[in-house]
């Protein structure tokens, strides 16, 4: 079998700053990290998504990046990453990084020497103009919070281009010269031991939009792979690009370019369906996916650390989502996301929890975990922006939920203290207590979904049904299949597959203990609980 790993992975991914504090100074470090690999194994993670832990001056969550060789001071050393990364792979956990190399900090060494000197080299790291084109309300990625993506340098005496905030100033990639730094970033923590990168906004790297002259950049994407691979063979390129299907294929090349890709269009049409409580709207989101190379993967999610995006829909679609999820004003951001964690979303339902992740874990893909998850933690909406998921995990119900010894405002990000998500009823320590908690549930969610690796690496078929109101799918590996079936009513029903070519079928995992189902491959009658679902392993007739 290829060493394509991912194929079959459990990804995770949580901010170094707001996972565990080893020091007591409030802030989230590698020390600590390392001290629950033992928790992140027990759960069954195999890869761990670490997002930007670089020196920064953290005015956009890290993604404002001064140093692309060091750890912030904050969160550790050096050294204290390589112990990280030593003890992750006793335990069998892989690492990626985030490249954030679209984009630096205004206050980088390069764009310091860039504006001070137009004879510097570094004056054409970056897109320099003296009358900038007029701002169109299409390239404003922050609506309310950008009036332009150029910005004017009066020690430079010009604009420079800006895809996100002013602060971060976006790199010329058709420079030669920033395309050779960006292999030494990748090179560098490579040679550290990561598995590969996540691009942050892949689209932006290789858009032309505001370079002069630029050649296609989508040619840097397979050079990227190249490199890659001449350093270590099964690492890997996940791209985040929110882009429409047609789009889709710039980012997997023919099987030469990126490896994953976020599955931003399925996200968006399971939160549809989910409000529509029809399956018809979740097998147009699959349909819509365009065919993928065969050493291609979905990484599949229900949130992550952004707003959930909902760009991809129509306006009407939107305003379903919201009426549905966030009604009030000061749960949506951007025109077009949700800033809320999953539970608060369908009201702390148990039910369709577990049918939201349920339908995560089985999707054709990679299922990928946001830390916090697993508990179910909430959100704090009176925090600004996008900060209002990106709380501190919640450990136990001590001091700060024991993340930390500090004082609160010391933290990194607030603890939720209070209303049903507050960290006196919301931890690790309690649910691990109770055998009907959420964290157990998703311990043995994980470990089927490990056991099932037609999900994973399967050829996937929708499965038609006389209900509107279920969602069926096979996938078919090696000579075994496995089939998903989702009720998404609030009303119990009797699902009827249709089709003949499967016998023996038995539920591998479900919402509820069931009557077994008629081992002559009948399933004219498969019974479902509101919000229920079932997994089951089929083997197919000869």
């Amino acid at each position: 079998m290829r060493n394509w790993w991912y194929k079959n992975a459990i990804f995770y991914s949580l901010d170094v700053e707001t996972f565990i504090d080893s020091d007591g100074d409030g802030i989230g470090d590698f020390q600590g990290l390392t001290s629950r690999l033992d928790y992140l194994s027990a759960l069954g993670i195999t890869c761990l998504w670490l997002l930007p832990f670089y020196p920064s001056p953290n005015r956009d969550n890290g993604y404002d990046v001064m140093d692309y060789y060091n750890i912030d001071p904050r969160l550790g050393t050096l050294g204290d990453f390589v112990e990280f990364m030593h003890q992750a792979g006793e335990r069998g956990i892989r690492v990626m990084i985030d490249l954030v190399v679209n984009h630096t900090s205004n206050l980088h060494p390069w764009f310091q020497a860039a504006r001070s000197d137009k004879n510097s080299k570094y004056h054409n790291y970056y897109v320099w103009v003296e009358n900038p084109p007029e701002t169109q309300p299409e390239q404003i990625n922050f609506p309310g919070e950008q009036e332009s993506i150029w910005e004017y340098d009066e020690k430079a005496g010009a604009y420079y281009l800006h895809h996100f905030y002013k602060e971060q100033p976006d790199l010329n990639i058709a420079n030669p010269e920033v395309q050779e730094e960006i292999r030494k970033i990748m090179g560098f923590w490579l040679q550290l031991g990561v598995s590969g990168f996540r691009i942050d906004a892949a689209p932006f790297l290789i858009n032309p939009v505001g370079i002069p002259e630029s050649p296609n950049l989508e040619s840097f994407l397979r050079e990227m792979r190249e490199f890659l691979m001449s350093r270590r063979g099964d690492a890997v390129l996940l791209a985040e690009a929110n882009v429409p299907p047609e789009k889709i294929p710039v980012y997997f090349g023919n099987g030469d370019r990126c490896q994953m890709l976020f599955n931003f269009l399925l996200n968006q049409h399971i939160f549809l369906a989910l409000a529509r409580k029809d399956s018809q709207t979740l097998r147009e989101g699959l349909k819509i996916l365009p065919d993928i190379p065969q050493i291609g993967q979905w990484l599949n999610f229900v949130r992550h650390h952004d707003e959930l995006t909902l760009d991809g829909l129509s306006k009407s679609e939107q305003e379903e989502i919201f009426q549905a999820f966030a009604p009030e004003k000061n749960m949506q951001i951007f025109g077009h996301g949700i800033r809320r964690r999953l539970p608060p979303m369908l009201g702390g339902d148990r039910r369709r929890i577990e049918l939201a992740y349920s339908l995560l874990f089985s999707l054709p893909g990679t299922p990928l975990l946001r830390y916090g998850e697993e508990i179910g933690m909430g959100d704090d909406l009176s925090l600004p922006g996008r900060d209002s998921v990106r709380t501190v995990m919640q450990w136990s119900n001590a001091h700060n939920g024991g993340f930390s010894t500090a004082s609160p405002d010391a933290l990194a990000q607030p603890v939720i203290k209070e209303g049903e998500y507050g960290y006196q009823r919301v931890n690790v320590a309690t649910q691990q207590r109770d055998r009907d908690s959420l964290i157990n549930w998703m311990e043995r969610v994980i470990g089927i979904r490990k056991q099932c690796p037609q999900f994973g690496w399967g050829k996937w078929q929708i499965l038609e049904t006389d209900s509107e109101c279920v969602f069926a799918h096979c996938c078919d590996w090696e000579g075994k299949a496995a089939i998903a079936v989702h009720n998404l009513s609030d009303k119990p029903c009797k699902a009827r597959l249709q089709v003949q070519e499967y016998k023996y079928l038995f539920d591998l995992f479900s919402d509820s203990e069931y009557e077994p189902l008629n081992g002559d491959g009948d399933l004219s009658s498969i019974p479902l609980e509101a919000y229920g679902y079932r997994w089951l392993q089929v083997n197919r007739i000869s």
